[in-house]
């Protein structure tokens, strides 16, 4: 049975210090939950200090997709894994619009990803005026068929799915469990499409303004498996309490 996923995405937050604070609490905790894989997606300078404490699954909010070169502030995957970091967020909005991204190069990580078999998140999702359009589904399929063209089953247990609407990151705005549904099962059905049986392993993740007054209806949703969390990520008791819903 596939686990649920709940992913802390800190962005450019939190100090080393206010890091370990977090962990602390996090263990103190203790949730104990098997069915779920708690991740922390963490800004390049905390990466080592996370890694070795050794509590959860920790991994990298971007990834250049050469060895090694002359790109200065950037991280490769050899880097990443030779220090244990477990996986890369690929296409996120925030690296798409305001770090202008191409959907090539998005696809330059996706295969760098794979030919060193290092697990990713690659994110989709609309922005205010694609969805007013009605043309969010095909917005969101051909920002798949870009990142996943050429992939082979083998390549499917590396691969997580996580639809951010971008409308509603930060905002306050959540989605409507209808509007949810109805694209986390458009994803679904796009997985299928590309891989077969084999896309009925692949997590889809839910991220956009997730927190505890919506988490359980959001979680509910069918192909909801778990949940990409930004602001509500930052204080662990918030984030942990999130847990509560899957």
């Amino acid at each position: 049975m596939r686990k649920f996923i709940l992913a802390a995405n800190w962005k450019m937050n939190l100090t080393a210090a206010e890091a370990q604070d977090w962990l602390n609490h996090f263990t103190s905790i203790n949730p104990n939950k098997n069915h779920v894989e708690f991740r922390l997606y963490a800004t390049s300078v905390l990466l080592s200090d996370l890694v070795r404490t050794n509590v959860l699954h920790i991994g990298s909010q971007n990834v250049h997709p050469s060895d090694s070169g002359a790109y200065t502030g950037e991280v490769s995957i050899p880097q990443l894994k030779s220090i244990g970091v477990q996986s890369v967020l690929i296409g996120h909005s925030e690296r798409r619009n305001d770090f202008h991204e191409s959907a090539n190069f998005i696809k330059e990580k996706v295969d760098a990803s794979c030919n060193h078999s290092f697990p990713f998140i690659l994110c989709c999702g609309e922005d205010l005026k694609t969805r007013e359009n009605g043309t969010h589904l095909s917005f969101i399929r051909t920002q798949l068929t870009s990142g996943l063209s050429g992939l082979e089953n083998n390549h499917v247990p590396l691969l997580t799915i996580a639809y951010e609407p971008i409308w509603a990151i930060g905002t306050g705005q959540t989605a409507t469990t209808a509007e949810v549904t109805e694209v986390h099962t458009f994803i679904r059905a796009v997985l299928l499409e590309f891989f077969g049986e084999s896309g009925t392993s692949i997590p889809i993740l839910y991220g956009g303004s997730v927190n505890s007054s919506n988490a359980a209806s959001i979680f509910a949703c069918p192909q909801v498996n778990g949940g990409l969390i930004g602001g509500a990520s930052l204080n662990a008791s918030n984030f942990l309490e999130l847990a509560s819903s899957l």
